[in-house]
């Protein structure tokens, strides 16, 4: 394979011209770089990626933090943060982390190491407190999907409150007066936003006049199916769940199928992500979609057009948002009947 010198005798100039000008460091007349192209092309010459990185300070390496590559969320919004990298021509490194802190600081940490060029940082579990420092330190990391409070960054979400808001307007307007929501708890930013929208939806419409039940847990289908244990075991009259993950729908399927429940004639039900194909389950589940692919691709715009350097620019949020679709999980309830003036002599 050529090397960089041959390169440079064939176009008849200097090696480091020729690695100047393959940097974007060096402004050449063009009958120059017509030479440089011409001898690139006949020696079929690839320059070596870890030399120019080197050349330029940086290692166009970027890396993405997430907890879990098996999670449906997690695997699509990898997806869309690879696209996105490659099309900036930029490596990308995925780790996984199992939400173990030990795991995440040491990634962190790679980022002050200078052995990446910044991190997309994504966590799912509520002891973040020590990762602010490390946040702190390694700068060039943008917080995606959940929060770290306190910690100097950039932040990229998705509308979880105008999603709860979605959800909890969707059920309302169909006479669900009775209902419960399973997710995290306000501990999790996406937990505490979409409970959030989703009560003041139901505080518009029925104020006092409903009940919400909240059980609260973890993003897993495990946890699906207890919560939804735990809204059937506190007896009737919830006649829709507000499942606040894909997971969480899954497991609460699961739940309802092995009791014999049917959806949505026997209990209604809407859920957040939309990243499974929830229109092929046999009654196809309406819920809040998220822009993964958006949500990927400004990660990396993020990550790669900060100026680091500005106070601003590194308090920056972003948010994104979402949009309901509509399936066929979700049945009306009939108004609670009034009592007939005899009814009420009787009483």
């Amino acid at each position: 394979m050529a090397n960089l010198k041959q390169v440079a005798e064939r176009a008849g100039v200097s090696s480091a011209t020729v690695s100047r000008y393959l940097n974007g460091s060096l402004s050449l007349p063009e009958a120059t770089s017509a030479s440089i192209d011409a001898a690139i092309a006949a020696l079929n010459y690839r320059p070596n990626p870890f030399a120019r990185s080197l050349s330029r300070g940086r290692t166009d390496l970027i890396r993405m933090v997430v907890p879990d590559i098996k999670a449906p969320f997690f695997s699509a919004l990898v997806a869309a943060v690879e696209n996105a990298a490659y099309a900036r021509e930029q490596e990308l490194a995925i780790s996984v982390t199992l939400n173990r802190p030990g795991r995440e600081t040491r990634y962190l940490d790679s980022v002050s190491d200078r052995h990446v060029d910044g991190l997309i940082f994504v966590t799912n579990h509520p002891q973040v407190a020590p990762l602010k420092s490390r946040i702190d330190a390694a700068r060039r990391v943008v917080l995606l999907d959940e929060d770290v409070p306190g910690a100097v960054a950039p932040r990229l979400f998705c509308d979880n409150e105008g999603g709860g808001y979605l959800a909890g307007r969707y059920l309302a307007e169909r006479g669900h007066r009775c209902v419960a929501v399973i997710g995290t708890g306000d501990e999790m930013h996406s937990g505490a936003a979409r409970y959030g929208g989703f009560m003041r939806a139901f505080d518009e419409l029925y104020g006092t006049d409903a009940q919400v039940l909240r059980k609260a847990g973890a993003y897993t289908i495990e946890d699906g199916r207890r919560l939804c244990a735990e809204v059937l075991d506190a007896g009737p009259g919830v006649t829709a769940i507000f499942a606040m993950s894909d997971e969480l729908v899954m497991g609460t399927l699961d739940e309802l199928a092995a009791r014999g429940l049917r959806v949505p004639q026997d209990m209604s039900i809407i859920g957040f992500d939309d990243i499974l194909p929830l229109d092929y389950f046999a009654t196809p589940i309406t819920a809040i979609r998220q822009p993964v692919e958006e949500l990927g691709r400004m990660a990396v715009e993020i990550l790669l057009d900060t100026d680091w350097d500005d106070p601003a620019a590194r308090s920056r949020v972003e948010i994104l948002p979402v949009r309901l679709v509509e399936r066929s999980s979700v049945a009306s309830v009939a108004p609670p009947s009034k009592a007939t003036d005899q009814q009420e002599k009787v009483r």
